[in-house]
């Protein structure tokens, strides 16, 4: 375990950088601003290591960056369609801040706060944040934990605990944008993409879903056999043009146990990730929004550069009774976790 500054906020709290290594010299490093993942680095097919997460310099350049990167996301992720809640007969307001609708819980982001550090050993760091009845617009004080672990076998392990004392949503995400090739490499329409998902959820021109459960059979949704994320996305159907590229939820296979539910892969590094979870649903983004954002060591990131997994309950699932219901009640524990194993 290394501890380093990692920068003040404009406020000026300071932060710090927290990195971990295993016998493999496989590297991450989360930050305690946000609780967010900032590096993965892993060996390539010839032992060279490689950064495959997307991401800044320093505090301040997340504290001023728009993308999510390496977020964690909460106390909703994605979408709730109308910025509002209704929870026991009552209607709790969230502020629009994607149309009229709210996304990942903002504009009060987690992801902008800086968390306490409960533990920092060396193979794992855990992240505290006590959010108080009305945080955003949501019921309950919710205390919220995230884990990162760096396991022996090449994986990221990110656990989530959370308990609220009063019935509320808890839907939290990590926001990593994944290139295999590194950070730094260009685009990722030449890498191959599986999901273990055999439907989507249809989405509005707002990507608020519809509450249609659509099979991918025959369309550019279809994941099922490993294919390169290029290769249809410039298809014309619905689903690409609203999102202008792949934004979407898919319905995941797992049936709520701790599965496999996703793979990337480039041939050019040889470097394979591996995607498992517990949860319901998974948005695969492309990040079709990226315009030359500057990130670390003096990147420049750009449209389609990376790929997000981000494992959820499906968006605006509170006002759809077909989803899995994304409400957590009083004294229950929200439990869950995801994992990006490289092979």
């Amino acid at each position: 375990m290394k501890i380093t500054d990692f920068g003040a906020t404009v406020n000026g709290d300071e932060t710090k950088l927290y990195t971990l290594t295993n016998c493999n010299n496989m590297e991450i490093s989360v930050t305690d601003y946000g609780a967010s993942l900032t590096q993965v680095i892993v060996p390539d097919k010839e032992g060279n290591l490689c950064d495959v997460v997307l991401g800044y310099d320093e505090a301040a350049e997340y504290e001023a960056g728009g993308l999510f990167l390496g977020a964690t996301v909460g106390r909703s992720a994605n979408r709730i369609g109308g910025a509002s809640i209704e929870i026991n007969g009552k209607i709790y307001e969230l502020v629009k801040n994607d149309n009229d609708n709210n996304l990942h819980s903002g504009p009060d982001f987690y992801h902008n706060r800086v968390w306490d550090v409960k533990e920092a050993e060396e193979d794992h760091v855990t992240f505290v944040l006590e959010s108080p009845d009305g945080d955003q617009g949501y019921p309950g004080n919710l205390h919220i934990e995230v884990t990162y672990t760096l396991t022996e076998d090449n994986a990221v392990k990110i656990s989530y605990y959370g308990v609220s004392d009063e019935d509320t949503v808890i839907n939290m995400t990590n926001h990593s944008y994944f290139n295999m090739d590194g950070h730094a490499s260009g685009d990722v329409m030449e890498q191959e993409v599986w999901i273990d998902a055999d439907a989507f959820t249809r989405a509005d021109k707002e990507s608020i879903p519809t509450g249609e459960i659509v099979p991918v059979e025959g369309t550019p949704m279809d994941f099922r056999t490993k294919k390169k994320l290029g290769r249809d996305i410039y298809d014309d159907y619905e689903a690409l043009n609203y999102g202008m590229g792949y934004d979407h939820n898919w319905v995941l296979n797992n049936d709520g146990k701790f599965a496999k539910v996703a793979e990337m892969h480039s041939d050019e590094s040889g470097i394979t990730m591996e995607v498992y979870t517990d949860l319901p649903g998974m948005q695969l983004y492309t990040g079709n929004f990226i315009i030359d954002e500057k990130g670390k060591g003096g990147a420049s990131y750009h449209k389609r550069q990376a790929a997000c997994f981000e494992t959820q309950y499906f968006p605006d699932a509170i006002h759809k009774e077909n989803f899995p219901g994304p409400i957590c009640r009083k004294g229950d524990t929200y439990k869950t976790t995801t994992m990006y194993k490289f092979v």
